[in-house]
């Protein structure tokens, strides 16, 4: 099963934190804050837990396009392997960029960003309510393209564990090749940025060519600063997997129209009916009205 190569990643993840903890210790670095390191560890554990019971339902949700209403049958040639990589690689640019500009799965993805440290272990911080929200739809048009199930989770799996190694500052830039095609940790470092001109840039999974054909790509300036643009100051697990869908139904809850609580629920994340929070885009806005 796919979701297993997660499984068999782990000691790999736990050797490359401590490896960081050490190196960043040496040069006087401390990237590590010991509470934030273990909310991050718990959120992953809840991740995986979560998932031995959302892959089946995701695998059987796909195998069921492909068995019954598949366009194509393409097979597991070399090939289709290629065709299969890039397309789950577009696919999730596409899932990342909504996840940040509809605030429904936002309230999920959010979870990801909520560290105002970045380092390996930040990378292990997941969400829990992901799958149940549907996420997993933004690969279904691939089954229905005739990609086989096992073969489209295989390559999600390889995508999350190519992004663990790109949450790092002891790693500058690579070379410039690398650097115009991958996403790499000074392309990640920017999107986990909450300063203004670095919000919501590089979606891309393993690659940033997204990024640059449809117009989210920001280069590493200064360093970011981590976090969120309002910090939820916790380090309590549940209150990470939860606090955006507790504050989205406090806004539903107290809309004064049908309309009002569904732009709380699927505008960009920031919107408010009288204006006392702003999105991304009006944030822009308004610095450029300054």
């Amino acid at each position: 099963m796919p979701p297993q190569l997660i499984i068999y990643a782990i000691p790999g993840f736990v050797l490359l934190i401590l490896a960081e903890i050490i190196i960043t210790t040496i040069d006087n670095r401390h990237r590590y804050q010991t509470k934030d390191a273990a909310s991050s560890i718990a959120m992953g554990l809840g991740n995986v837990f979560t998932g031995l019971f959302t892959k089946t339902i995701i695998l059987g949700t796909y195998m069921l396009v492909y068995d019954k209403i598949r366009l194509f049958t393409l097979g597991f040639e070399w090939w289709v392997w290629v065709l299969c990589f890039f397309a789950d690689d577009f696919s999730y640019y596409w899932f990342h960029r909504i996840s940040h500009s509809v605030r429904f799965f936002w309230a999920s993805h959010v979870i990801h960003h909520s560290s105002e440290q970045y380092n390996l272990a930040t990378a292990l911080r997941q969400t829990w309510t992901g799958n149940f929200t549907g996420t997993f739809l933004f690969w279904l048009w691939m089954p229905l393209m005739g990609f086989h199930p096992i073969m489209v989770m295989t390559m999600q799996a390889i995508s999350l564990i190519y992004q663990f190694w790109i949450h790092t500052e002891v790693i500058h830039k690579l070379p410039k090749p690398f650097e115009y095609i991958l996403n790499t940790p000074s392309h990640h470092r920017v999107h986990h940025g909450s300063d203004l001109n670095y919000l919501d840039k590089n979606h891309g999974g393993i690659l940033i060519i997204w990024d640059r054909l449809f117009g989210t790509f920001m280069a590493e300036q200064e360093r970011p600063t981590y976090g969120l643009t309002s910090n939820i100051r916790t380090y309590n697990p549940l209150r990470i997997a939860t606090h955006e869908w507790v504050a989205i139904w406090q806004d539903v809850r107290h809309a004064k129209s049908l309309n009002e609580a569904l732009h709380y629920l699927f505008d960009s994340p920031g919107w408010s009916a009288d204006g006392s929070r702003k999105t991304t885009k009006q944030l822009r806005q308004s610095q450029q009205n300054q």
